[in-house]
This record gives structure tokens, C-alpha cells and sequence, in this order.
């Protein structure tokens, strides 16, 4: 089966795209060693990562199942969750804000996407960009995701009050913010994720395996918040269903798990913790 390779101008990682040797039509995507993305082109509704079908959940709860969205990714990768609304939720209108625009080609030379979707993709940072977005874009973002990395690393500047701020804005009424956070033994930053966004939206919750809830292994936290209230009765079903199961972590119990974490602003932001190489080894 074939690889392709790219080094990337901007940050120079080298992009890899993984075909699987058990099965043909599921690619992996690597930056830097680190699996960013993990797709098939048969069958984008499939979501391989764990983290990844966390947020996909959110995608399907959050409007009427088949209903088109408005849906903004900050962060693109290999463009996993933009087919998978285009699969599901056909005719959404889809904004994705990538940094690397040669990671964006690379992506799209050998894995192209659906004709004839709303998926318009930009290039440059997600902060600057996020805050240039076009004023029809207020109030009319259903879903946002962030899953944002440079590397293995989350940057610092996107971590912040000020910059979920600049999101809070553009969510539409029943608007959800879906972001990935990675990180390790005793979980400070992934709690202090959860401070920030419950300072800046009224409702958050998140999903995670048992064994991260307990800080036992690196990986990854996806945490939810909104203006309104999170519509997720089917959640917990959806979550324990899955083929790597979690638990979502909601009410007193998320108070708890945020209590232990300060709020981040500009001025206090650091970047998530680094992974240990040996993590990502694949192959």
C-alpha cells in the first residue's frame, strides 16, 4: 500500500499520509511523527480515533439527525470531521481554518474532498483568522470544533479566556464548542481547560476514558461548552457504546474536576504537555 510524504514549508514537519495495509481506503494522516488524522474515503460517517468519535457525538446531538449545520474546525488535518458532516449532514455550510496551507494541499492532492460541499478552507492561524471571519458568521455557528496542534503540542495563545471569547460570538443559540485536549499524568492542564471554559460558557462538560479521568496515561480529554444547555441525554449511551468507551463528566462531577484548575488568560497560557515519542510510534 502506499505512502505519501510532504515537508511542510511553514513549521518543517514532515506530513505523512499512511494507507492500512489491512485495509485499503483508511489513511492515517502523521505530522512530525504524531498521528493527526485518521480516515476512510469509502466511508467518511466511519471515525477511527477515539477523541475524534467524542466529537462526532457532539455533531450528532447538537441539531435534528440529517439537519444541515453551520459548522466552524479550527484545526484541519486530514479533514476527517468536515466529510463526516458532509456525510451525515449533508448541504452543512462548513468553514475549516488550517495554519500549514502545504498541509491543506497535501491533503487534498491525494484525498480529495466530496464535490459539490460547503466546505471553504482557509488558511493561517485560528486565533487571527478566527477574529477576520466574515460578520455572517455571528451568531450562526452551530457546532465549533477546536483541535488545534503544532506537533504533538497545543500553542499557548489558543488556550485561553480571550481567545474562546472570540468564539462565544459566532455560536448560534443552541451552539456548541468541541475541543480536544491532550494531556497526561494528574490532568492540570486539561482541568485548566475546563476552569476557562466554565468561566467563559455557562454549560461544559467532557468525555474521557476512565483510566485519563484518573490520570493514569497520556491521551486525549474532549470537553463541551455552550451558552445553552448541553442536549445530551443520549451521551452517556453513545459514549459507553463505543469501541474504546468513556464516561461524560457533567454537573457537580465537572465542578469537581475544574476546581482543581486556574482560569487561563493571555497573560498565564502555556502549551499542552509533551507527549513521549514512544506513544506515536507506528511503525
Amino acid at each position: 500500500m502506499p505512502d505519501f510524504e510532504r515537508r511542510l514549508a511553514l513549521s518543517g514537519h514532515l506530513a505523512r499520509l499512511e494507507e492500512s495495509r489491512r485495509e485499503p481506503g483508511s489513511w492515517t494522516l502523521y505530522v512530525d511523527g504524531t498521528p493527526q488524522s485518521h480516515l476512510d474515503v469509502e466511508h467518511p460517517e466511519w471515525l477511527g480515533f477515539e477523541y475524534v468519535r467524542r466529537i462526532g457525538h457532539a455533531a450528532d446531538l447538537v441539531a435534528p439527525s440529517g439537519e444541515p449545520i453551520t459548522a466552524l474546525h479550527l484545526g484541519g488535518g486530514g479533514l476527517t470531521l468536515p466529510r463526516y458532516l458532509a456525510a451525515t449532514r449533508p448541504g452543512s455550510r462548513q468553514q475549516v481554518v488550517e495554519l500549514e496551507a502545504d498541509l491543506v494541499a497535501f491533503v487534498r492532492e491525494h484525498l480529495p474532498l466530496p464535490r459539490g460541499e460547503q466546505i471553504r478552507v482557509r488558511t493561517g492561524d485560528a486565533r487571527e483568522v478566527l477574529a477576520k471571519l466574515p460578520a455572517g458568521l455571528d451568531g450562526v455557528v452551530d457546532l465549533a470544533i477546536v483541535d488545534i496542534f503544532a506537533g504533538a503540542r497545543t500553542p499557548a495563545h489558543v488556550t485561553s479566556t480571550e481567545f474562546y471569547g472570540l468564539i462565544a460570538p459566532r455560536l448560534s443559540p443552541r451552539g456548541i464548542v468541541s475541543v480536544n485536549v491532550a494531556d497526561g499524568a494528574g490532568l492540570a492542564f486539561a482541568r485548566s481547560q475546563a476552569a476557562t471554559l466554565a468561566h467563559v460558557f455557562a454549560h461544559v462538560a467532557l468525555a474521557a476514558d476512565s483510566n485519563m479521568l484518573k490520570g493514569r496515561r497520556f491521551g486525549n480529554v474532549v470537553m463541551y461548552a455552550s451558552a445553552a444547555p448541553l442536549p445530551f441525554d443520549r451521551m452517556p449511551r453513545l459514549l459507553g457504546s463505543d469501541p474504546a468507551p468513556a464516561k461524560l463528566v457533567e454537573g457537580a462531577e465537572f465542578r469537581t474536576f475544574a476546581a482543581g484548575g486556574r482560569v487561563v488568560t493571555d497573560a498565564t497560557a502555556v502549551p499542552s504537555p509533551p507527549p513521549a515519542r514512544s506513544i506515536f510510534l507506528s511503525r
